[in-house]
């Protein structure tokens, strides 16, 4: 390969000229050969047996040239690309202007990586309440460890009640007519979960094991089923067990069976100071959150479209994820949801334009202020990684590079700076409302009698907004009258983490 020259079309465009030299398209040639020999009729010769020259003369001498480009020029591109010095953020269009048997001549159109600026990213102001851990997320933290090392109990003397867990069958019949997705057997439901159709749990609490009655209910109207939407439905019930989970008192010898501790006391004074370490992160990242936010409102310079598509895709693919972790898929939130690729790609679209334009900052930044990584840095993130994966050091090695990583840790330590430099305050309280004066034609007796007047009356405090639907939920499956909505997606991770992941994934 042979770079020729770069010729700029514009802010962020290039056009890259280059040659697929003679020995390497030689070489694809008779590769294609190979390949395609036994594919080829040529009449005199058994099929797979024609020599190249009797194809050639039949076919032409371009016959394999097509499959030749298609391994040679890709690899000259990144060649080219590597020469120049370029960073690229999009596909190339490539244009073949000449081949022949000497090789060919090619011209690739790319959008690169943009030059940005930044200025005053220092100072900073971030306005955020820290999270504190109470005594009551302690209780919380250590009610959850009890749960978990709760035992199941049998339930024989009683009707079933509100926390049980109900063993039932059930089908659902609207009109008399059993509908598709509405038969389970050996369901366990856990009674005020709230898991079933408003008013299902309800009905079956009272019940013992052996009852068979009906249960009736109306859909809500925002059903996912179109055929159910709003209908009235009755299902026939049956409890087959009734259960329900007997926790250990939380004691000296419960401190001594889940943890390291001899005493509940020890125990508790270590479940606060993880908590504490957490906490202390998440508020740490929920800073830096606000002022990436800033950031990427500050940052100058014309972002290429291709940039922010690529980011979007990104963010699309981990969404996809998140679903199929939890038994889903985007074609079935598609199918409840009415959405498709295209418009969850659009969704995303401001939030992967903000990512895009917080990394150029940050990058930005880390160049500002001279920020450099160590070698022996690069090694601990690459094994953090291997770890986080569950690969080896030497995998992560061959599916990212050392400068990648070094990037990634140059962006972190750029946020860190930021961070460290900013002001964080409280969130302004709106100040109070003062009561509105009384008219003063108004009940002309109250003013004649001050003894008699009212008190005035407290002012309510004002409802909080209601909170905000996540736009990523999946509606229920199937096969069960609930609605379980989905995840929202993880936090971003960085650049090399996250090729490593995808590449080890595509194997």
């Amino acid at each position: 390969m042979a770079l020729v020259k770069v010729n700029e079309l514009g802010t962020n465009q290039v056009e890259i000229e280059f040659t697929v030299e003679k020995e390497s398209f030689a070489k694809a040639c008779a590769d294609s050969y190979k390949k395609n020999v036994g594919k080829l009729n040529v009449p005199g010769f058994r099929r797979g047996k024609a020599p190249r020259g009797m194809i050639e003369k039949l076919y032409g001498k371009g016959v394999f040239w097509e499959d030749a480009l298609e391994a040679t020029v890709p690899e000259a591109y990144e060649a080219a690309v590597k020469e120049a010095a370029l960073r690229t953020v999009s596909r190339p269009e490539y244009d073949v202007t000449s081949v022949n048997e000497d090789g060919a001549s090619v011209k690739a159109k790319v959008y690169i990586y943009p030059a940005v600026e930044i200025k005053d990213y220092k100072g900073l102001t971030a306005e955020y309440e820290p999270r504190k851990v109470a005594d009551a997320d302690v209780d919380a933290e250590i009610d959850a460890v009890r749960r978990r090392n709760a035992r199941e109990i049998e339930v024989t003397d009683r009707p079933a009640q509100k926390d049980d867990v109900a063993v039932i069958d059930y089908e659902g019949f609207v009109d008399g007519v059993a509908f598709k997705g509405g038969k389970g057997e050996d369901h366990d439901l856990k009674l005020g979960s709230g898991t079933f159709i408003p008013g299902f749990e309800d009905q079956v609490i009272g019940h013992n094991t052996g009852d068979e009655f009906d249960v009736n209910v109306t859909f809500p109207a925002e059903y996912h089923a179109e055929e159910l939407k709003g209908k009235d439905a009755t299902f026939k019930c049956k409890i087959k067990a009734i259960k329900y989970d007997e926790l250990p008192e939380a004691d000296d010898e419960f401190a001594k069976d889940v943890s390291e501790f001899d005493t509940l006391a020890e125990y508790k004074a270590d479940v606060k100071a993880k908590l504490e370490e957490k906490a202390a992160k998440e508020n740490d990242a929920a800073v830096e959150e606000i002022l990436a936010e800033q950031l990427s409102n500050m940052v100058e310079g014309s972002i290429p479209e291709a940039m922010i598509e690529t980011e979007a895709e990104n963010l699309v693919r981990d969404y996809d994820t998140q679903l199929r972790m939890q038994g889903l898929d985007l074609n079935t939130y598609f199918k409840y949801t009415g959405m498709d690729l295209k418009s969850l790609r659009e969704q995303m679209k401001p939030r992967a334009e903000r990512q895009v334009k917080t990394r150029l900052a940050l990058e930005k930044i880390a160049e500002l202020e001279g920020i450099e990584i160590a070698d022996s840095e690069i090694e601990e993130e690459i094994a953090n990684i291997a770890k986080a994966y569950g690969m080896e050091a030497d995998r992560v090695k061959e599916l990212v590079t050392e400068e990648s990583v070094a990037d990634d840790l140059k962006v972190r330590r750029a946020i860190e700076l930021v961070r460290k430099s900013a002001k964080v305050t409280a969130p302004k309280k709106a100040a109070a409302k003062k009561p509105a004066a009384k008219k003063t034609a108004e009940k002309k007796e109250t003013e004649e009698k001050p003894a008699e007047k009212k008190a005035a009356a407290k002012k309510a405090p004002a409802k909080k907004p209601a909170a905000k639907k996540a736009d990523d939920k999946a509606e229920e499956k199937a096969e069960e009258p609930a609605k379980k909505p989905a995840k929202k997606p993880a936090a971003k991770k960085t650049t090399a983490a996250k090729t490593a992941k995808k590449e080890e994934s595509d194997k």
